[in-house]
């Protein structure tokens, strides 16, 4: 089983300005990648001294790492929060998988703007700016969630026949895939609704594949 290892959070004083670095590093690294964001300009931005800054951080490597750890955090409190309310509104393994889906397309519709992206994609997509343990955690976050939807599935499959040539791991990674991905389309096509429709779109795609409609 996929778990990662967690920073230890500050508190007291120190909690807020540590979160705003986070969030200032964050917006600049989805904005324009990792190589791009410098820490001058992540400094300046907060108010910060170079010394208020590396009280915080020893420097940019452990930056990158504390926000992927931050990113997987949020990442499975909203996933858990989700499966966990499907399953308090159906026992039926098939029901509760669509009724997540559901709400998670529903999730994605409720952002206030267009998603600002995928902190896991960025470092897929720029691996050679991350060093390797921030680019074994973006692996890992892709493999913890290919575990829980399998794990859905497996329970789905237990109760529904199912195709004899549908792929349960290629299934489960779609979910990644079409996230992502309509992450992408939402923001190159600036229609905040498009991620949420193709979630919805996978909703029908595992319906039709158990139940034949």
């Amino acid at each position: 089983m996929v778990q990662f290892q967690t920073i230890e959070k500050p508190v007291g004083k120190g909690a807020q300005t540590r979160e705003r670095i986070l969030d200032i590093a964050e917006t600049n690294v989805l904005q324009k990648g990792f190589a791009a964001t410098s820490l001058d300009e992540i400094i300046f931005e907060a108010g910060l001294t170079k010394s208020g800054f590396f009280y915080h951080f020893r420097d940019k490597t452990e930056l990158a790492r504390a926000l992927m750890l931050r990113f997987l955090d949020r990442d499975k409190a909203l996933l858990d929060d989700i499966w966990a309310r499907a399953e308090a509104l159906s026992e039926d393994p098939l029901h509760s998988f669509l009724i997540a889906l559901k709400l998670f397309a529903d999730a994605m519709d409720d952002l206030p703007t267009i998603h600002p992206g995928c902190m896991v994609a960025s470092v897929a997509y720029h691996e050679q700016q991350f060093d390797q343990g921030v680019r074994q955690l973006a692996r890992e976050a892709i493999l913890a969630w290919r575990i829980r939807i399998r794990a859905h599935l497996d329970r789905i499959v237990g109760h529904y026949e199912t195709p004899a040539d549908l792929d349960l791991d290629a299934l489960a990674d779609m979910l990644s895939a079409v996230t992502d991905g309509g992450i992408v389309l939402s923001k190159a096509m600036g229609q905040a609704e498009l991620l949420g429709r193709q979630i919805r779109t996978m909703r029908v795609l595992v319906r039709t594949a158990f139940l034949g409609r």
